[in-house]
């Protein structure tokens, strides 16, 4: 973590321009990396885990759950159990698809999961609303943090919890994102991401009207960028 002054918390998050990341060029790079990304291991599994069991203890069997950005369904597979419903949702079919077949593969059923393509910077279309909203490593990612935020807010029932864990990278060393991210992008080897620390994170949650319930760390190493919060819609 470098020692630069952190931006203004209340200052918005950049958005990045509607046209350099719609749908479409998300779902395309995401698809063309679904398989490898299947395949490659978890850098800090004890920090996921840490961060499963913490999740785990807000959800409840009464609970409907949405995840947005679920990828290959690794974490929806592995909380669906402890809820009523998940509908786990990616802007990727091809994620979607892997995520159906390691469904498909478990050696009882779990009719309580369904994943369905869905781009997380709209509302889900079917008109429901949840007990909680999950995203996990997603926020950075997303077109613009207002709409996704707005989206969010739409399908959450009023004293519902949304959880999500966000790599921060304004918190990396400022060459990271100035400089080294934009190099991978130019080669297709990183997606379009926005950068933002910590506090403005927060402070765009509660622009949104969410009450921050926990801000967390679970990483199991020295510096850990991923910042856990617990955030309630207003009743």
């Amino acid at each position: 973590m470098n020692s630069t002054p952190s931006p203004n918390p209340s200052a918005r998050p950049p958005t990045r321009p509607s046209s350099a990341a719609p749908a479409l060029d998300k779902a395309r790079f995401w698809n063309r990396i679904a398989r490898k990304y299947a395949s490659d291991p978890i850098a800090d599994m004890a920090g996921y885990d840490a961060t499963l069991r913490r999740v785990l203890g807000l959800l409840s069997p009464e609970h409907s759950v949405l995840e947005i950005g679920c990828g290959t369904g690794t974490t929806a597979l592995r909380l669906a159990s402890a809820t009523r419903t998940v509908l786990a949702t990616d802007v990727s079919a091809e994620m979607i698809a892997i995520a159906r077949e390691k469904l498909k593969a478990l050696p009882m059923p779990m009719p309580q999961l369904r994943f369905e393509v869905a781009d997380a910077d709209a509302p889900v279309g079917d008109g429901a609303t949840y007990d909680a909203v999950l995203a996990f490593n997603l926020m950075h990612l997303v077109s613009d943090l207002d709409a996704a935020l707005d989206a969010v807010v739409t399908v959450l029932k009023p004293g519902g919890r949304f959880i999500s864990k966000t790599p921060c990278l304004g918190e990396m060393n400022r060459m990271i994102p100035a400089l080294l991210i934009p190099i991978m992008r130019l080669i297709g080897k990183a997606p379009s991401v926005l950068v933002f620390d910590a506090a403005q994170l927060q402070s765009t949650f509660k622009r949104h009207g969410l009450v921050i319930e926990a801000v967390e760390r679970h990483g199991s190493m020295r510096s850990d960028i991923r910042v856990f919060i617990v955030a309630c819609k207003r009743g």
